[in-house]
């Protein structure tokens, strides 16, 4: 009876590990997995299709990238309760992105932020680009990569999901010489970690300084006053009335020094030419080195939400701008008019002016070269 009992009881204890180990691979099974869909979000003037590309996470964040322009259109991170809240500026439909836009979530080029008065000189010849900006070119110009639709396609990996878009920039398009073949991809991973990817060739020695435009607030609404910011730079670079700068210098002493946390609101109307030149801040940072592969840049806290976006890149510079343009004639998603300083940008670049600042690091780009860098901001949440 005995020996019967036993039997029965390494039978059961077997049936129960069979049925647990079958129950945990059935969950595993059933576990979420990143996504990805498209659709068409509108068309333009000449009939073109404008297509968007929803991507959701297994953690539940969720990212939609339209074609015009390769914008982030929403984007969505938990909070320290989990509540998720779109944290880009942007809008509804398409004939708002056509409209006067301030950028919002773009892909930046030929060549980001300001050239004095769009010239430069590559190989002894002289080269003048639009003059959108005043008397300077801005953002690539007239009609830069931000108001062109991109050829694209969905990329799938195992713990992520991404869109890789590709155009040609013809020769002379906007004043830049050389036939320049662009490749920007997207990546939203498991890890909660936006990925840009950026690569260009030429067949003829160019300039290329690529970057995003996203409008972030990390409380979902209101100003940014309040965040708080982190840069990992002891330097900056000073701009004249026009916004162009001429030197690098420290931020030691400074209402621009974010070497640690800081509430961007606590200095940002100070008296300082710095900061009337700019309208607050809007100014490059140069990031200390390091021997990462990737360098610590930036990190932007919102202390009610508990959002926190960590920023990551092969560049050697970062533009924070304090939306200091934004002046609530701009109505966006949900019918939210974006009131002065409702949104921050912080783009990873080369610095401003480059082409004319031998100092500088190089910009140019040549036949037989591969233009390529990464930027990665991870999105946390700190509970207290």
């Amino acid at each position: 009876m005995k020996t019967y009992l036993s039997g029965l009881v390494v039978l059961l204890v077997a049936f129960s590990c069979t049925s647990t180990s079958q129950k945990t691979e059935t969950e595993e099974m059933e576990e979420p997995k990143a996504t990805i869909e498209k659709s068409v979000f509108g068309t333009m003037p000449n009939g073109e299709e404008v297509h968007e590309f929803k991507l959701k996470n297994s953690q539940g964040m969720e990212m939609s990238v339209i074609t015009y322009g390769g914008i982030i259109r929403t984007l969505t991170a938990p909070d320290k309760d989990g509540n998720y809240d779109d944290i880009v500026l942007g809008y509804d439909n398409l004939d708002g992105y056509l409209e006067a836009t301030p950028y919002f979530g773009a892909i930046i080029g030929r060549f980001g932020n300001r050239i004095a008065k769009g010239k430069f000189s590559l190989d002894g010849e002289e080269y003048q680009l639009a003059t959108n900006n005043d008397q300077n070119h801005l953002h690539g110009g007239v009609r830069g990569f931000d108001k062109v639709v991109w050829a694209s396609e969905a990329v799938e990996g195992e713990n992520s999901v991404g869109v890789k878009m590709t155009r040609v920039s013809p020769d002379m398009e906007e004043g830049y010489p050389g036939n320049l073949t662009v490749e920007v991809t997207y990546t939203l991973n498991n890890d909660n970690e936006l990925i840009f990817d950026y690569k260009a060739t030429t067949d003829k020695a160019t300039i290329v300084n690529l970057t995003n435009h996203a409008y972030y607030n990390l409380a979902g609404g209101g100003d940014i006053l309040g965040h708080e910011l982190k840069l990992n730079a002891s330097k900056y670079l000073p701009v004249d009335e026009t916004l162009i700068p001429s030197e690098v210098v420290s931020v030691e002493g400074t209402p621009f020094d974010f070497t640690d946390y800081k509430v961007i609101g606590k200095e940002i109307n100070e008296e300082n030419e710095q900061l009337k030149n700019g309208l607050g801040y809007d100014h490059c940072w140069v990031l200390d080195e390091s021997d990462d592969a990737l360098t610590f840049a930036a990190s932007l806290v919102e202390p009610t939400s508990g959002r926190r976006m960590d920023i990551y890149t092969e560049e050697p510079g970062i533009q924070f701008y304090s939306g200091n343009f934004l002046n609530g004639t701009i109505t966006g998603k949900n019918n939210t008019t974006y009131q002065f300083r409702s949104g921050l940008c912080l783009e990873t670049q080369h610095y401003p002016d480059s082409p004319n600042k031998p100092e500088f690091p190089n910009v140019v780009l040549k036949p037989g070269e591969t233009y390529s860098t990464k930027t990665l901001t991870k999105f946390l949440v700190q509970k207290d």
